[in-house]
């Protein structure tokens, strides 16, 4: 399977700022749905958002919706996550993954390939 790729976790106070990079191959981003999923510490992982290869956004979690977007650049085979007004709730290791079979980023999909993660801390 096709590995992906994430970087640009880190250390940031509540309210701040990160953006989250993950490296897609070209043959993956041209037509499957990719997302970003969070794993809280002793918690189940959970979705946070998906980009469609149409660029449709989909926002698992509404809480998420004005402090989070997912954006892409083709060009560059990347899938973006901003991170806006950081909270400690946050904090978790965040990957990215590609559908299994298609594009359509329901919440019932199957995801197929997966990065090894980066780790986002919120914390003064």
């Amino acid at each position: 399977q096709a590995q992906l790729v994430e970087s640009g976790g880190g250390l940031v106070q509540p309210g701040g700022s990160l953006r989250l990079s993950c490296a897609v191959p070209r043959s993956i981003l041209a037509y499957y749905g990719i997302a970003w999923f969070r794993q809280a510490p002793g918690k189940e992982r959970e979705g946070v958002s998906c980009l469609s290869s149409t660029h449709d956004a989909t926002y698992y979690i509404d809480a998420l919706k004005g402090r989070f977007t997912i954006s892409r650049d083709y060009a560059k085979n990347m899938v973006y996550l901003q991170m806006n007004s950081l909270k400690p709730e946050d904090t978790a290791v965040y990957y990215c993954a590609a559908e299994k079979y298609g594009s359509s980023c329901r919440r019932d999909v199957e995801f197929g390939s997966w990065g090894q993660g980066t780790q986002v801390t919120v914390s003064s």
